[in-house]
């Protein structure tokens, strides 16, 4: 650095050489609040996505509990444990489709307000909702797999009995 500013003078004695930084240093204090911003917008998203997974499976949880007569009552007359699952994941399905339907249009209309932190990616790209539609779908059968095993293992005598 000292060289730098040495070699500037010997040039032009009347430039002042000040705040003497390396290419990688200047870019990296050039886009560190766009990055910050970014890890923020990142850490928030996958709180979001934490929570809505929690949601979904404290729904589909409080709906098996709610019906385990009801489970209990078919499995008496002979359902089997693989209708039930398939119950119990229907509905979540419903409920993650109904949630993409709504969430899906919402996003395209408020992609405009994040177009300034989107990098090489356009506001509407396919490819990304696509992705991001299939990663919340797999969020949601997964928060739906514990409350489905829980239903399938319902004990039809059990159930009858409680009220």
């Amino acid at each position: 650095m000292a060289a730098i500013g040495t070699e500037t003078h010997n040039i032009d004695k009347n430039i002042p050489v000040t705040n003497i930084e390396t290419l990688p240093e200047a870019l990296h204090a050039s886009v560190s609040e766009t990055r910050f911003r970014t890890a923020l917008l990142g850490l928030f998203s996958s709180i979001a996505l934490l929570l809505a997974g929690i949601g979904i499976f404290g729904v589909i949880s409080f709906s098996v509990s709610r019906r385990t007569q009801e489970i209990g009552t078919r499995m008496a007359l002979g359902a089997t444990p693989a209708s039930v699952w398939r119950l119990v994941i229907g509905e979540s399905a419903r409920l993650i489709g109904s949630g993409l339907a709504v969430g899906i249009p919402a996003a395209l209309v408020l992609t405009r307000y994040l177009s300034t932190l989107l990098f090489a990616v356009r506001p509407s790209d396919p490819v990304t909702f696509a992705v991001v539609a299939l990663l919340l779908t797999l969020v949601g059968l997964a928060a739906a797999y514990f409350p489905a095993r829980r239903a399938m293992s319902v004990d039809p005598i059990v159930a009858l009995r409680c009220e």
